[in-house]
């Protein structure tokens, strides 16, 4: 009876991991379906209906544009641009993947994620890294976007 119920909080979960063995960082972000679809149709003026028989066959190439806007890497102090590899559906939620190709090493690396934050203003975004054989966690969110972790 209740097939869709409303999430009474706003959260994504984003991790970053560095790979030495192929130089990348592997990011995935999670995200409730809804909460992007919102923001989605509101920003590109359309109707995505995500994860139905209806999905825009373009959706792809906003979710890439939308990401890519919003989300920002810097890598030694260098602003890095990543590469959208593709979306997966789950329940309600969607991941994202995304990656940055040949980076030999990190001394640091700030994380900007402003997915949703103009949507919900109650969004927090929880950041996982795992970089260099450590591990740190944030939350960012209106009062605080970014964070910077260094080696």
């Amino acid at each position: 009876m209740f097939a869709f119920q409303t999430h009474k909080y706003y959260l994504s979960l984003t991790k970053v991991a560095y790979i030495k063995e192929s130089k990348s960082v592997q990011v995935t972000a999670r995200i409730f379906i809804d909460d992007l679809e919102a923001a989605l149709d509101k920003k590109y003026n359309k109707s995505f209906e995500l994860a139905t028989k209806e999905e825009l066959e373009d959706t792809d190439t906003f979710i890439n544009k939308y990401v890519s806007s919003l989300l920002k890497i810097t890598i030694n102090n260098k602003l890095i641009p990543f590469k959208y590899l593709g979306k997966k559906y789950e329940t309600d939620v969607i991941y994202i993947f995304v990656e940055i190709e040949n980076i030999d090493a990190i001394k640091s690396i700030e994380i900007q994620n402003r997915i949703l934050l103009d949507e919900f203003s109650e969004q927090q975004n929880i950041i996982k890294l795992n970089i260099n054989d450590k591990k740190k966690s944030f939350i960012l969110n209106n009062d605080s976007d970014k964070d910077l972790l260094k080696f």
